[in-house]
């Protein structure tokens, strides 16, 4: 689970994580964040989601962070855009092409400026348990007081499949953003269509949630 982890799995091509579509839950919660154009927008650890660009037609600015160059790049070409790259020193690098904005290096360091709002799909449930803590105060400091996050988590037995990506229970949700307004905005079950019930799994899930930080 460090960065080698991350850069070998973009080099080999084994992105099940990546969707090639945007997220389904994407434009069906995120009205509820009830924002402006005007809010900028983080999307920690965003790969080359297309959901970057569903949040650009909304918003006027949106952020991501990227361990993986090759995400960052791919993101860039499969959208036929050429960036104004930037290089930041101390392992950043800066893309950006009109809304789009990506940070390409360490998510803990990158030089990131408070945002009105997040959206992380896939960035929690990336992270061993013992990293959750850590990962969610960076997430905080990035986000203004009174700041909005829509954070989607995986709901399954964790015990029948190794992650990541990984199980995050409620609870744990409730735990690591002790402090700030938490809604459960809903729940998306998988069918026995889906690859992971397919694969074994006894139930799979996704988590919407609303999260506000203290004003």
């Amino acid at each position: 689970m460090d960065a080698e982890f991350w850069h070998n799995r973009w080099a080999e091509n084994r992105i099940g994580f990546h969707l090639n579509e945007t997220n389904p839950v994407l434009p069906l919660y995120w009205p509820r964040l009830e924002l402006n154009r005007e809010d900028a927008v983080f999307v920690p650890m965003c790969g080359k989601s297309l959901d970057l660009s569903w949040l650009a037609e909304q918003h006027n600015q949106v952020i991501g962070v990227e361990l993986s160059e090759i995400a960052v790049r791919a993101y860039f070409s499969e959208h036929l855009y050429l960036p104004t790259v930037t290089m930041l020193g101390n392992g950043h690098t800066l893309y950006e092409f009109d809304e789009v904005s990506i940070y390409c290096g360490d998510y803990f360091t990158a030089p990131v400026t408070p945002v009105d709002a997040a959206y992380d799909r896939a960035a929690l449930i990336a992270m061993p348990e013992e990293m959750r803590q850590m990962y969610v105060q960076r997430l905080l400091s990035v986000v203004k007081p009174g700041g909005k996050i829509m954070l989607v988590t995986l709901d399954y037995v964790q015990e029948e499949m190794a992650g990541p990506p990984f199980s995050v229970s409620a609870d744990a949700v409730k735990s690591l953003f002790h402090g700030c307004e938490i809604v459960h905005l809903g729940r998306q079950d998988a069918d026995e269509s889906h690859p992971r019930i397919q694969q074994g799994l006894s139930r799979f899930a996704e988590e919407v949630w609303f999260i506000q930080t203290p004003a």
